[in-house]
């Protein structure tokens, strides 16, 4: 497993698991000596305890060796990040080629070449031409097979998956992806379906794009809500319960973030519009998106009366989405600017994402706690839906604010409950409170 990333390190604990013999390659060197000493580094729930068990059974090891730890492989997973290139916005493929001309050179013996990493169409084939000029009598064939796990549920979408999708154009390669995924076979987890290389590769993109537009819609549906005196969340109900539609990813809230959907989105398009087929529906998507984000801080400001100039706004939760401590592309940045830009003074809280916080925010006072958070503050806002804060003393809470205003992005809260402890309430998607007697 080239990388020790995300999705790397989660695959190969899951893989080694099943019984399958896994060394786990990354050019950090500190990264790879805290992994041997049972540090990672990376918050995934369960993940720890699944390094461990199978580090102790002899099963998964870590190196920075990659010749090593290549040469005696079947199968060699790249798992490398595939960032947003500066400039453009296509995805940065130079680690996934970087790592192909690597394995090329350590090869000792015919191997699948596995691009786990999320890549464009036509990928496969340039990988597959440098092992060709790298390696060409090294017999490797190359397949896709892109991941589909959620941040924070990453081992259970591994082993429990809705699907698998192997991208193959050789039938020893099939056969290898085919018995290295057995075990899921063997307990009838999930359907692996086989495709075309490119095939595989577009249907990545293509599943994270459908997901980012039914998120945004139904956040433009709540921005309606609460034009109209609608509630959003039993609009959502409604139209989830019609099983074409169903009731995942129909949450409103302040916008998506994350490692996948904004850069994912973002080469789609540009996938697309260098084959001259633009795609208005993802276009649109990423824009919406986008100026979502800044306008919960202004939703923030309006629900603090339209002023936010030396006032003290607690904000919790940090991390794009609960169980990481991933800050890419979070909202609660564009949240936590634009009230910066109008003067406020911001304190936050969040129970993983702390120190990831402090390298991309400035001016913000981080707190141990909700309550420290909230103590004198003049609004209290909900970013991310932590388990921790499904369960606020709200009584508590209105005590210790300087003014009793709580905005809560996610919709945790019924205003029942925020009025009955003397909260002014403002959800997204839904009638806000009246003020607080």
């Amino acid at each position: 497993m080239i990388g020790t990333g995300y999705v790397g390190l989660v695959s190969g604990a899951c893989f080694s698991d099943f019984g399958h013999e896994v060394v786990c390659v990354d050019k950090d060197a500190r990264k790879i000596e805290l992994l041997e000493s049972g540090v990672m580094p990376i918050y995934e729930p369960g993940l720890a305890e699944l390094v461990a068990s199978n580090v102790r059974a002899g099963r998964l090891s870590f190196t920075t060796d990659l010749t090593a730890g290549v040469k005696d492989a079947d199968a060699v997973f790249i798992a490398v990040g595939t960032p947003s290139r500066r400039g453009d916005g296509h995805a940065d493929l130079s680690y996934v080629f970087a790592a192909a001309e690597e394995i090329g050179r350590a090869l000792t013996k015919p191997s699948v070449i596995v691009t786990k990493s999320t890549v464009p169409v036509g990928t496969g084939d340039e990988v597959e031409r440098i092992l060709r000029d790298v390696a060409p009598d090294s017999g490797a064939k190359v397949v896709s097979n892109p991941e589909f796990l959620r941040e924070g549920a990453a081992i259970a979408d591994f082993k429990r998956p809705d699907r698998v999708v192997v991208g193959s154009e050789d039938e020893e390669a099939t056969r290898v992806m085919r018995e290295i995924y057995r075990p899921l076979s063997l307990n009838q987890s999930a359907p692996i379906l086989f495709t075309g290389r490119r095939t595989a590769e577009l249907i990545k993109y293509a599943a994270n794009a459908f997901l980012a537009v039914k998120i945004t819609f139904i956040n433009e549906i709540a921005d309606l809500c609460e034009q109209v005196g609608a509630d959003v969340q039993e609009v959502a109900r409604g139209i989830g319960s019609d099983n074409r539609i169903g009731p995942k990813f129909l949450h409103a809230g302040p916008g998506y973030g994350g490692s996948c959907f904004p850069k994912d989105t973002l080469a789609l398009m540009k996938t697309a519009a260098d084959n001259e087929t633009p795609l208005r529906i993802v276009e649109a998507t990423v824009q919406v998106n986008e100026s979502r984000k800044r306008a919960m801080g202004r939703k923030v400001i309006k629900a603090m009366g339209g002023d936010a100039r030396d006032k003290t706004v607690a904000v919790l939760g940090l991390t794009f989405k609960p169980n990481t401590d991933d800050m890419r592309d979070a909202p609660s940045l564009s949240i936590i600017a634009a009230l910066q830009d109008a003067g406020a003074n911001v304190r936050a809280y969040d129970p993983e994402g702390t120190e990831q916080a402090k390298t991309m925010l400035n001016g913000v006072e981080f707190c141990p706690n909700p309550y420290v958070a909230a103590e004198g503050a003049d609004a209290l806002v909900i970013v991310t839906e932590w388990d921790e804060f499904r369960a606020l003393d709200l009584g508590r809470v209105a005590k210790i604010l300087k003014q009793p205003v709580l905005i809560d992005l996610r919709n945790i809260y019924p205003r029942s409950e925020a009025e009955r402890a003397g909260l002014r309430l403002t959800s997204v998607g839904k009638r806000s409170s009246a003020a607080a007697r």
